[in-house]
């Protein structure tokens, strides 16, 4: 008589990529790619459309090194270079900022909860936003930096500072307590902000509104000057992100397993904070409130491509780019001539995304 032998099944091996996931490097080339793309026809797209061929030589002309033949009406070269690009490039750097502390918060705390407004930040900048408000006169907006950036960013700054004092004892930082603190002053910040609006009330509705739109998330570039100070904080906070991606790694073992190993489990705990901490405080501090890019990104980078930070670092910086700046590109246009505040549109968006993100992946989820 035949013995039939059944094949046995082996365990997966967790640090074995799945099957399912793409080369990383073709992720992120393909990234980079469509992030070009989604640059070039936001710019396009406007009062006046202006096709992309034209944008091209006026992007490459503006550098000096090449000098195409001036076939388009020069005012649109004011529309595209001091108008267009910076909202653009201020959309590119607010997404990327927020994916990557998004990544890093979710790395540290090991919750695929986490998200950038995890320590209070986004009720302290939303407080900052609101002084500026009430203050007697114009700070909404200014010919060099406004002072509404200036006090968020401030805001968010302190908040953090705050949150993480309060947290630590006995020269520890505790995660529970950290979280704990974050959520006690998020609700007390809130109701200061609103304490506030109700005591200043104002008749001034443009002044109103334009903390209205803050509040609800959208990409506010007055000029080139805020933009460089944004955009020198948050490439140096990518830099020293990307510097950590070892150091996340060790992160997802346990904190024990990680001061076992060597690793300076309070001191990194706090480098990641502060660098998480100035990525989010300087991306509100020019596009307000916007959620869910830090939250979806990071979920949707490691589904493709795995948990190591070496790569998921970079891809949720690009990843994060690309959905923010094809939601204020959409935001602008799907109801045009009506803009619609581009954090209610990553809400809309975003919030139904991550929820089939979660469903369809299931037991595919690894951290």
């Amino acid at each position: 008589m035949k013995t039939v032998t059944r094949p046995t099944r082996t365990a997966p091996d967790p640090e074995r990529p799945q099957q399912h996931r793409i080369a990383p490097p073709f992720v992120l080339g393909g990234l980079g790619i469509l992030l070009l793309i989604v640059m070039l026809v936001s710019i396009s797209f406007g009062s006046i459309s202006v096709p992309v061929p034209t944008i091209v030589q006026i992007l490459l002309n503006s550098t000096g090194l090449f000098h195409f033949p001036v076939r388009w009406d020069p005012s649109l070269e004011i529309i595209i270079v001091q108008v267009r690009l910076p909202v653009v490039v201020g959309a590119v750097l607010v997404g990327a900022a927020l994916a990557v502390a998004g990544t890093l918060f979710q790395g540290m705390l090991r919750n695929p909860l986490a998200d950038p407004y995890l320590m209070g930040t986004s009720s302290g900048a939303a407080l900052g936003a609101t002084i500026a408000f009430v203050l007697p006169f114009d700070t909404v907006y200014g010919n060099f930096f406004p002072l509404t950036p200036l006090l968020a960013f401030g805001g968010a700054v302190l908040t953090v500072v705050f949150v993480y004092a309060m947290a630590r004892s006995d020269g520890r930082t505790p995660v529970i307590m950290l979280l704990l603190a974050g959520v006690v002053v998020n609700a007390v910040l809130t109701a200061v902000q609103t304490l506030i609006l109700n005591l200043w009330p104002s008749n001034d509705f443009g002044r109103l509104l334009g903390l209205y739109n803050w509040l609800s998330g959208g990409i506010a570039i007055v000029g080139w000057g805020p933009l460089a100070v944004v955009a020198i904080i948050v490439l140096l906070g990518l830099l020293v992100a990307f510097a950590l991606a070892s150091v996340l790694d060790v992160f997802a073992l346990g904190e024990d397993a990680a001061a076992h190993l060597g690793l300076h489990v309070e001191w990194m705990r706090f480098l990641i904070v502060v660098v998480a901490s100035l990525l989010t405080a300087a991306a509100v501090s020019i596009s307000g409130l916007i959620g869910f890019v830090g939250l979806v990104t990071p979920h949707f980078m490691r589904l493709l491509l795995g948990p190591r930070h070496r790569v998921l670092l970079p891809a949720a910086a690009l990843g994060g780019s690309v959905f923010l700046t094809l939601a204020d590109l959409l935001a602008r246009t799907i109801l045009a001539p009506t803009v619609i505040p581009v954090g209610v549109f990553t809400a809309l968006v975003g919030a139904p995304f991550f929820l089939f993100l979660l469903r369809s992946s299931k037991r595919e989820y690894k951290w």
